[in-house]
């Protein structure tokens, strides 16, 4: 009686880690988020947005660039302050509502203390010429890191091809230039840059 070899096994399948974009990277829990979004709000003094890029893409590495602006981009169509609609849709999208109303507490709670005080120092003390001086440099270094942020965002609509970024100019000169209603932009552009999508993407 002969010896039967054991069948040979398929070697097994190779998981694709995240269509090549990046490995998994284990989501935040409910407090990691709200201590997430509470520095993001204690630094984030003239704009939280290159804050919360920073720390979602770059530092946590909870989302990819591509889908921080597809958040982002549901954050900007919505009615309200941006970063409260991003903190509400990312927290809400790990977490569901629970989720949303954490990364909004750790978002708002520290910048209500903070201009809590200052609104009354400022009462005070706003007439002083130094204080105005002081405002005006922070103003200038805000305006740095938004375009920073900014510039960042649009570094994965280069692989979207130029129809990507000619939306993005005309969006731009028609809201920022020529002064145009922003609901109207919306209505004009958003069409457009869905069915832009969904040809380079079928």
């Amino acid at each position: 009686m002969t010896d039967v070899p054991p069948l040979a096994q398929p070697p097994a399948p190779i998981e694709p880690d995240g269509a090549g974009e990046r490995p998994a990277v284990p989501q935040p829990g409910l407090r990691e988020l709200f201590r997430a979004f509470f520095n993001m709000a204690l630094h984030g003094f003239g704009g939280v947005l290159p804050w919360a890029r920073r720390t979602i893409v770059d530092d946590k590495k909870w989302m990819t660039p591509q889908e921080f602006n597809e958040a982002f981009a549901v954050s900007q169509f919505l009615p309200g302050a941006n970063i409260v609609n991003l903190a509400v849709v990312f927290g809400g999208r790990l977490h569901g509502a629970t989720g949303a109303a954490v990364a909004l507490a750790g978002l708002l709670i520290p910048p209500m203390v903070i201009v809590i005080t200052l609104g009354a120092l400022y009462s005070r003390f706003g007439d002083m010429d130094a204080l105005q001086r002081i405002l005006g440099g922070v103003a200038a270094a805000a305006v740095g890191m938004i375009a920073g942020a900014v510039i960042k965002m649009m570094q994965p609509l280069w692989r979207e091809g130029a129809g990507a970024i000619a939306i993005a100019i005309v969006a731009f000169v028609a809201v920022g230039i020529l002064r145009l209603s922003l609901p109207l932009v919306l209505l004009a552009m958003t069409p457009l840059s869905i069915a832009y999508a969904w040809w380079v993407r079928r």
